[in-house]
């Protein structure tokens, strides 16, 4: 070693050079980890802290849970020793593997979870004796821990909780989580001397900063795409506006069109250009081309402003932008058409007016919106009495911060949503890729305290709609008062608006015509479908009798497709006669350029 030569051939100085840009860069992580340490303490010095030690109030559900465990101690033991069993042969196959045995003992067969799975792909999982003995202790605790609690005799409500919580559980649970069980993350790490870390640390410091203390995971490149350049393109005019919405109305593409209007109402959970993110994706400008009158509601993103404003009042927003559309176009009918909570509020707004014998409305279209809240999907597991009580506190300026249902849905998915950009941004120091739709998903909205109490209240756990027991303003609203044309759309793979949900929804309706249409995909990718893709596929049919959506299936008669065709060919026999067209806001006027200001209001901006 004199001549500062190694064994293998190395130079010494080059190894000393390369220790000392290791240590240097494991210098700087610890500042930045320092800093990240900082902004937390920083952004929460103020906030007490919560006597709440069960938020989500998943106490009741596994303590039932370990009721049911407890009442049948012999198969727990059972299980139990199957599960050791099977942990003590995961040991002997890796000693042996690892002693270099030939001969080394079968593998133990592991659950089918592809979730997990699919995160083990780097060669060490398989061929590594350690690494592999850790993926294989994982999947069999993570699949003997939620194949426990599925299988567990709990009422339906507590056993969707406890999966839920469990699935999340092993998730975060993941060995890829962690850096220093990860040969990916460790791999990286000797080969950029750290500076996958230090690169990753900085993005968690930025991300901090755009949360204001709160950690909000970039899932694309926040800088590639702008709302009214790159997005939301669509070109119309800003025609009307009110405290909570700007009115949109898109240039006609054809020279004449169809005499009746339409008028979207997207969710105000998120923002309406999911329905216009480009020119190929754009629900917006597909219509528009095929002769329609457009028109789609732009909602604040509201803040202390909008506290007094309640679900009535976002019912009499829509009613007077109706109206803003019927004076444009000189019509006296429009059609509405309804995406997620905009068509719970459409149904709400529809059958109050049909009540009232107000003839505006030409039809109601509704793409995966709940109306019978029986089983609302996997977002159901956060709302109880206790968890909107919860929820009450956390809207205590009149509204509910973006980030808390930012966060609430990437729980739904947290294996892809969450973890995997951990791995991903923060471990591995690679920035996401520039993705439209994670944009967008990125661009969280707040919603008013007194709208979202009576959602969650009313409609979520109280299910007062299909009820007939729903009042507002002091008035009944009951959904057997529609008797317009109603076109419902579920999509297969919906989590958050299950289609056997909405198909009940659609069987609650008494007018004389109702279609139901299912699509492939799920609750986004499902909608946002357009012809020109050429990619899912839809199921139709007529008879709306059966009582459960899958012997409505037997039925139906396979698309391949988008459904936005066999919308079109609905909504055209209703929509009257051709007449020429005429430029956005030729009546009332043009207030601005699309997309508007409203939509460009950002929550992770100063």
């Amino acid at each position: 070693m004199n001549d500062k030569t190694l064994p293998d051939g190395a130079d010494f100085e080059e190894i000393m050079h390369d220790q000392q840009e290791f240590a240097g860069n494991m210098h700087e992580i610890f500042e930045v980890s320092q800093k990240i340490w900082e902004k937390f303490l920083e952004s929460n010095a103020d906030e007490q802290l919560s006597t709440n030690s069960d938020p989500l109030n998943t106490m009741p559900a596994f303590t039932e849970l370990t009721t049911v465990l407890l009442s049948d101690p012999q198969k727990l033991m059972e299980s139990a020793q199957n599960y050791w069993a099977a942990q003590a042969q995961i040991w002997q196959h890796s000693m042996l593997k690892l002693m270099g045995d030939d001969q080394a003992a079968e593998a133990v067969a592991m659950p089918d979870l592809p979730a997990e799975g699919r995160r083990f792909k780097h060669d060490d999982w398989s061929q590594n004796a350690a690494f592999e003995c850790i993926k294989q202790s994982y999947l069999l605790a993570s699949g003997w821990l939620q194949g426990t609690v599925h299988e567990a005799d709990m009422t339906p409500k507590d056993r969707k909780k406890a999966d839920f919580y469990a699935r999340n559980f092993v998730e975060a649970m993941h060995p890829a989580n962690f850096a220093a069980l990860n040969p990916e993350v460790l791999e990286a790490t000797i080969e950029e001397k750290g500076q996958n870390l230090m690169r990753g640390l900085k993005m968690m410091l930025e991300d901090m900063e755009r949360g204001k203390g709160k950690l909000l995971i970039r899932q694309t490149d926040m800088d590639a795409f702008e709302v009214g350049g790159n997005m939301a393109m669509t070109e119309g005019k800003v025609i009307w506006q009110s405290n909570i919405m700007q009115l949109i109305q898109y240039s006609p593409l054809t020279e004449e069109v169809y005499s009746k209007p339409l008028l979207m109402i997207p969710p105000w959970i998120n923002k309406y250009y999911v329905l216009d993110l480009n020119e190929k994706k754009s629900m917006m400008k597909w219509l528009v081309e095929q002769g329609y009158t457009v028109f789609i509601i732009s909602w604040v993103n509201p803040d202390e402003a909008q506290k007094g404003e309640t679900w009535g009042s976002y019912m009499q927003g829509v009613s007077e932008a109706m109206d803003a559309v019927l004076i444009e176009t000189d019509q006296k009918q429009v059609h509405l058409a309804s995406y997620c909570i905009g068509g719970s509020l459409t149904a709400t707004l529809t059958a109050a007016l049909s009540r009232d014998g107000d003839k505006r409305i030409a039809s109601a279209t509704f793409f995966t919106a709940l109306i019978d809240f029986e089983d609302a999907g996997e977002l159901q597991v956060f709302v109880d009495g206790k968890t909107i009580a919860m929820v009450d506190e956390q809207m205590e300026k009149g509204y509910l911060p973006a980030q808390t249902m930012a966060s609430a849905f990437n729980m739904l998915r947290s294996s892809d949503l969450i973890w995997s950009y951990v791995v991903s941004n923060y471990m591995l120091g690679k920035a996401p890729v520039p993705f439209d739709l994670l944009y967008w998903n990125a661009d969280s909205t707040a919603m008013p305290a007194k709208v979202h109490h009576f959602y969650l209240d009313q409609l979520y756990t109280q299910n007062m709609l299909v009820k007939d027991q729903l009042t507002i303003d002091d008035k009944p609203v009951r959904l057997r008062d529609i008797t317009l044309p109603v076109y419902h759309v579920a999509t297969k793979e919906d989590h958050i608006a299950p289609a056997a949900s909405v198909y009940g929804g659609a069987r609650h309706m008494r007018a004389a015509d109702v279609r139901f249409v299912l699509a492939g995909s799920g609750h986004i990718a499902g909608v946002v479908n357009p012809p020109a893709a050429g990619k899912y596929q839809y199921w139709t049919n007529k008879n709306l009798s059966p009582e459960t959506m899958d012997a409505w299936l037997e039925g139906a008669t396979e698309t391949a497709g988008s459904w936005w065709v066999d919308w079109d060919k609905w909504l055209k026999r209703k929509s009257g006669k051709k007449v020429p067209a005429r430029v956005a806001g030729a009546v009332g006027g043009v207030l601005r350029d699309a997309p508007g200001s409203f939509v460009k209001k950002r929550f992770d901006e100063n």
